[in-house]
C-alpha cells in the first residue's frame, strides 16, 4: 500500500482497536506498524491481535510490521491501610522491606535491589514524578527520605530512581516468557524496556536468536549516558519521552531527542519518537496546536517513525489520530524547509562499497530525472543504508523474504514489494521496472535507479548500480542476454 510520505506511523492496539474492522481501518488510514503492549492483555489476546493483523496484511497485500513492547521490571510501592496518604513537603517518609500496610510515615518498597544501590542525596520519584523524595539515610533494607514535593500517594504507585544505575536486568521473568511467546508467534520487532546498559540488549538478542529485531527504549538517564554503546548492539531505538521526562528535567528531553535521532540516522538504524504525541486525541477528535507542532518537530528531525499510544489503544478517536499524523507528515514533507533541514543534516558515511553505491544512487536520482530508487535486499541492510541518505525520490525495497519486508515497514521512506528469488541482474531490473509502474511511482517513459548485489541472495553484497528505463523493450534492447 503506497504511502505519500516517508515517515512511518506506529499505532498501539488496545481495547479501542482490537477488531478486524478497526485494525484494517487504521492501516488504511496510515498505520504502518502495530504495537502490541505486553504490559496489558493475556497471551491469548495478543495471539488474536497478531492473527487479525496478518489477516489484514493478506487481504490488502501490504506488508505490515508488528512490534511487541516488553513490559520490563515494574518498581512499585506496596499498599496503604487507608488506600492512600497525603505527604507534606518537608516531612520525613520511610521506604522499607516490611510488608505491613503503609501509613503517613512509611510504606513497603519490595525491591531490595533499590536499597542496595541508593546513597544519601539520591532522588526517588513516585507516581510519574508527582511526588519527589530525597534520601537522607539508607541501608540494605530501608531508605529514610525527605519529602521535597508532596502529594497523594496511594497503593502500588510506580517508583523511578533516576540518579543511580540499578542492579536489575531489563528482562524480568515475565519478559522472558513474553519474549519467547511473541518470537514463536512471529512478531517482527521487540521493544526492550528499562535498558540501562548494552549488556541488557545483548541478553535480549541472545534470547531472540534472530527471530525478531531488537529495539532499545531509551527511557533512563543511564541509557542516555551509554547511548553510543547501546546503539551499537541494537537494531533500532525508541525515544521513550514519557519516562525520560520523569527521570530528567523536562527541558533536557528535546535536545536529547534531537541528538538520538541524528545518531540513529548516522548509524542507519530506525528510530521511533514516542509518547504523548497527540495525547488530547484520547478524548478529542482534534489535537492541540502544540501537539501538531510536536509531531512536526519529530518529522523535521528525520525520525523514521512517530508513535501513538493510548490515542489509538484506548482513545475515542483512533482512526482520526492516525489520519491526523498522516496529514501532518504529508504537509511537513511537502515543505521546502523540510528538504533543506534533512539534507543539511546528512552524514557522509562511505567506508564500504555498499555505502558508495547507495550514496551514488541518491546523487544520480537527484541530478537526473529519476522517479525511484529500487534496491534488492535480503537482510534489509541495503534498504537501511539507502534510507540513511534520505533521497528526494521514493525507495522501493524488493525482497523475496516476507520477514524482511515486514521489518523494513518501520524504516523511513521504504516501500516494500515482494518479489521472487532472482539469479540474473537483468530480471532484477525488469522486476524493479514492473514494481515502479504497478505502485504508481513511474510510467514507461520514466527512468529508475536499480541497486543489487551479485551474486544474488547473498546478504551484504550490494555492488552494482544501473540507471534503467521503465519500458521493458528498452531493457531487453540494452541487454539482449
Amino acid at each position: 500500500m503506497r504511502r505519500h510520505r516517508n515517515v512511518k506511523i506506529v499505532a498501539t492496539l488496545g481495547p479501542a482497536s482490537e477488531s478486524y474492522e478497526m485494525i484494517r481501518a487504521l492501516h488504511e488510514a496510515g498505520a504502518d506498524v502495530f504495537r502490541l503492549n505486553m504490559s496489558h492483555g493475556a497471551h491469548d489476546d495478543i495471539r488474536e491481535k497478531h492473527r487479525i493483523i496478518r489477516q489484514v496484511e493478506q487481504d490488502l497485500d501490504s506488508p505490515i510490521c508488528i512490534l511487541a513492547d516488553l513490559q520490563g521490571p515494574k518498581l512499585r510501592v506496596g499498599v496503604f491501610a487507608n488506600g492512600e496518604e497525603e505527604l507534606e513537603a518537608g516531612a520525613s517518609f520511610r521506604l522499607d522491606l516490611d510488608e505491613a500496610e503503609g501509613d503517613a510515615t512509611r510504606v513497603c518498597l519490595p525491591h531490595p535491589e533499590i536499597f542496595q544501590a541508593l546513597e544519601p542525596g539520591a532522588s526517588l520519584l513516585v507516581n510519574d514524578g508527582k511526588i519527589r523524595l530525597r534520601v537522607t539515610d539508607c541501608s540494605p533494607s530501608h531508605a529514610t527520605c525527605e519529602v521535597i514535593v508532596g502529594g497523594t500517594i496511594s497503593n502500588r504507585k510506580g517508583v523511578n530512581v533516576p540518579d543511580v544505575e540499578l542492579p536489575l536486568a531489563a528482562l524480568s521473568e515475565k519478559d522472558r516468557k513474553d519474549l519467547e511467546f511473541v518470537c514463536q508467534l512471529g512478531v517482527d520487532w521487540l521493544a526492550l524496556s528499562f535498558v540501562q546498559r548494552p549488556e541488557d540488549v545483548a541478553e535480549a538478542r541472545a534470547l531472540a536468536k534472530g527471530r525478531a529485531a531488537v529495539l532499545s527504549k531509551i527511557e533512563k538517564p543511564s541509557a542516555v549516558k551509554r547511548f553510543d554503546a547501546i546503539l551499537d548492539v541494537s537494531d533500532g531505538i525508541m525515544v521513550a519521552r514519557g519516562d525520560l521526562g520523569v527521570e530528567l528535567p523536562v527541558q533536557n528531553v528535546p535536545p536529547i531527542q534531537k541528538r538520538l535521532v541524528r545518531a540513529c540516522r548516522a548509524a542507519a538504524k530506525p528510530v521511533i519518537v514516542a509518547t504523548q504525541m497527540l495525547e488530547s486525541m484520547i478524548e478529542s477528535p482534534v489535537p492541540t496546536r502544540a501537539e501538531v507542532s510536536d509531531v512536526a518537530t519529530a518529522i523535521y528531525e528525520g525520525a523514521d517513525a512517530i508513535m501513538l499510544s493510548a490515542e489509538s489503544a484506548a482513545g475515542g478517536y483512533p482512526v482520526e489520530a492516525v489520519t491526523t499524523m498522516d496529514n501532518v507528515a504529508r504537509e511537513v514533507e511537502d515543505d521546502p524547509t523540510y528538504t533543506q533541514i534533512i539534507e543539511s543534516s546528512r552524514v557522509a558515511a562511505r567506508t564500504t562499497v555498499a555505502d558508495g553505491i547507495v550514496a551514488a544512487a541518491r546523487e544520480i536520482a537527484e541530478t537526473a530525472d529519476i522517479k525511484a530508487i529500487c534496491c534488492f535486499t535480503q537482510s534489509g541492510t541495503t534498504a537501511l543504508l539507502t534510507a540513511r541518505e534520505r533521497p528526494r525520490v521514493p525507495i522501493i525495497a524488493m525482497t523475496s523474504l516476507r520477514r524482511t519486508a515486514r521489518r523494513l515497514a518501520l524504516t523511513w521512506g521504504v516501500n516494500c514489494v515482494m518479489t521472487s528469488e532472482l539469479d540474473r541482474f537483468k530480471m532484477a531490473v525488469i522486476n524493479a521496472a514492473r514494481a515502479a509502474r504497478a505502485q504508481g511511482y513511474a510510467t514507461t517513459d520514466d527512468q529508475i535507479v536499480v541497486t543489487a548485489g551479485v551474486p544474488f541472495n547473498v546478504p551484504g553484497t550490494t555492488n552494482i548500480l544501473r540507471v534503467a528505463p521503465c519500458q521493458e523493450s528498452l531493457i531487453y534492447a540494452a541487454d539482449p542476454s
